[in-house]
């Protein structure tokens, strides 16, 4: 049993930590205020109050954020930013939780434990998941956009285009279409924890879930490094894509551009997607969050250039083969968590081979390539069925419901920046067809 001095001396560590975190300038201009930072920390604050729903923790989190802001702000003199306000909840809540943690008993430092070490965990991975798509840029001095380019235009709909287009002249579809794609971290964070209220720790497959397809999608990215429609066409993105003649005739060969390599699969659709298979069971509202977002998320990232098509489809059997991997409620030799790790696995290794190496194949017909699509995503939503048609869980007692909180979280990737490059994109200077 811990003693009172040792909860006291790691409290003070808790709180200490997350001052010097909040009132650093360096962590401040590289992390606080960024967006998508911002948003992950903010996730921290749904899980703690959706978890543990007090007024007295919603209170204690508003008082946090507003000791951050004036310390930071009229002592410091730091630049203000939403994303800082943002930001400092989720430190304020990160303090809380690790707090209440260390002081709760029994079944109250289960839960407070199953919300602040996922929060903490979250958080970390988002911080140095520029790292790894750094390190993915400097391994590979080429990329195969247009090998992907070409699959998409096999299918004779250039469909980032298309809605590349209809986000240049609907202001309404593009914001809302960005705001979810920067905030892909409220569906994780609401399901995660309806989860964790619904079933306790078994609620810890759904983290693991969350937190390993970030660096396993990241080594997926190896096989085929691209980028995005967006960096390989620059400033032709969406208005002045190639004709079918000028594609048939392209010559596929890999690519020097700059830029992070993270094309495919599509981990920003495969987070949704985990977000939407994971939120069976939970309530009609969380259920429509999820939706939502695998929409206007699956939306944003090929009408921002940011991605193919095909990524998207790729992402399916990614994410069946992830969900599989962790759904250690199933023997891990049960036919049903087998196969969706098989059909997963092997499903998004063919995809990338046959991208990679025989791009031509697809142009025999355009009813080859959608064929293909539509069989790998209709099987990967059937194996994932079936991998969840198991006898419900005993539900645990659901923590006392009270204050209301807010809506965000989760590890993300960056949002990359698509238009600093100083060499021309490869296709930047096709001339209007």
């Amino acid at each position: 049993m811990t003693s009172k001095a040792t909860k006291i001396a790691l409290s003070a560590l808790v709180l200490l930590t997350a001052a010097y975190l909040g009132a650093s300038s360096r962590f401040y201009t590289e992390a606080l205020i960024s967006a998508y930072f911002a948003l992950t920390l903010l996730g921290a604050t749904i899980i703690h109050l959706r978890i543990s729903p007090t007024w007295r923790d919603a209170l204690l989190v508003v008082a946090g954020a507003f000791a951050f802001v004036a310390i930071d702000f009229r002592i410091l003199h730091f630049a203000p930013a939403i994303a800082g306000w943002l930001s400092f909840a989720g430190l304020a809540s990160l303090a809380i939780m690790g707090v209440e943690s260390i002081w709760a008993q029994g079944k109250s430092r289960n839960r407070h434990l199953l919300a602040f070490i996922p929060s903490v965990l979250f958080v970390i991975s988002e911080y140095f998941a520029d790292n790894m798509l750094t390190w993915a840029a400097t391994i590979h001095d080429k990329v195969y956009d247009l090998y992907l380019y070409s699959f998409d235009a096999s299918l004779h709909i250039q469909i980032p285009f298309v809605l590349g287009q209809e986000f240049a002249t609907n202001a309404v579809l593009r914001n809302t279409a960005l705001i979810a794609y920067i905030g892909l971290s409220i569906p994780i964070a609401f399901v995660y924890a309806g989860q964790v209220r619904r079933v306790g720790a078994k609620a810890l497959k759904c983290f693991a879930a969350f937190v390993i397809i970030g660096p396993v999608g990241i080594l997926f990215y190896n096989f085929v490094p691209a980028l995005g429609p967006a960096h390989l066409f620059g400033k032709n993105f969406p208005w002045n894509p190639l004709s079918l003649d000028q594609i048939t005739r392209l010559l596929l060969q890999p690519v020097p551009i700059p830029g992070p390599r993270n094309a495919i699969p599509s981990l920003h659709m495969a987070w949704v997607l985990l977000a939407w298979w994971y939120s069976r069971k939970l309530s009609a509202w969380e259920r429509a969050v999820a939706m939502f977002y695998v929409i206007f998320v699956g939306l944003a990232t090929v009408g921002t250039g940011e991605h193919y098509f095909i990524d998207l489809v790729v992402a399916v059997p990614f994410a069946l083969f992830i969900e599989a991997l962790f759904a250690y409620e199933l023997p891990p030799l049960h036919r049903k968590r087998l196969a969706g790790i098989t059909f997963g696995l092997l499903s998004t290794l063919a995809w990338l081979a046959a991208l990679r190496f025989t791009p031509h194949v697809f142009w025999f017909s355009p009813a080859l390539p959608w064929t293909l699509c539509i069989i790998t995503v209709a099987l990967g939503f059937f194996f994932e069925s079936r991998l969840q048609d198991q006898p419900p869980a005993a539900p645990e007692r659901p923590a006392s419901s009270g204050a209301c909180a807010p809506k965000q979280i989760s590890p993300a990737t960056a949002f990359p920046e698509s238009q600093n490059h100083e060499d021309a994109p490869v296709l930047a200077e096709i001339p209007r067809l």
